[in-house]
């Protein structure tokens, strides 16, 4: 398993403009998801995992209020040396606890998105 976080990583995974709120945003996202798949035991079961701060933000409801708030995009691979990846298969109940937590923890946040993409023609990371 490789994961490049929280050194250079943490840049990488904000899209657009890096700011101190995004970044925050980012570091807590990322804790719930990692945090999610350990709880799971589904660490050893992907070779890289992560969340990545997109610069898109949607309409949603939180309570009583509306929000406009970021989305973010949670990615997981599995792959043999890094050239080539394919999506991880994280079961749905594990995927659901993620975003449940962290629309209800992380403020900031309303939608989350799950990247099945493989490599080629995405790269593992977003940017």
């Amino acid at each position: 398993m490789r994961q490049p976080f929280p050194g250079p990583g943490l840049a990488i995974r904000v899209i657009g403009d890096i700011t101190k709120e995004k970044l925050d945003i980012l570091r807590e996202a990322d804790f719930i998801f990692r945090d999610e798949i350990a709880k799971a035991h589904l660490e050893g079961t992907m070779n890289q995992y992560f969340a990545v701060l997109t610069n898109m933000r949607s309409v949603g409801v939180m309570g009583d209020g509306r929000t406009y708030d970021y989305t973010l995009a949670l990615r997981s691979v599995t792959t043999t040396d890094f050239m080539t990846a394919d999506w991880a298969r994280i079961p749905y109940d594990v995927l659901d606890k993620v975003s449940v937590r962290i629309v209800n923890e992380v403020k900031g946040i309303n939608r989350i998105v799950y990247d099945i993409t493989s490599k080629p023609p995405a790269t593992i990371e977003w940017e």
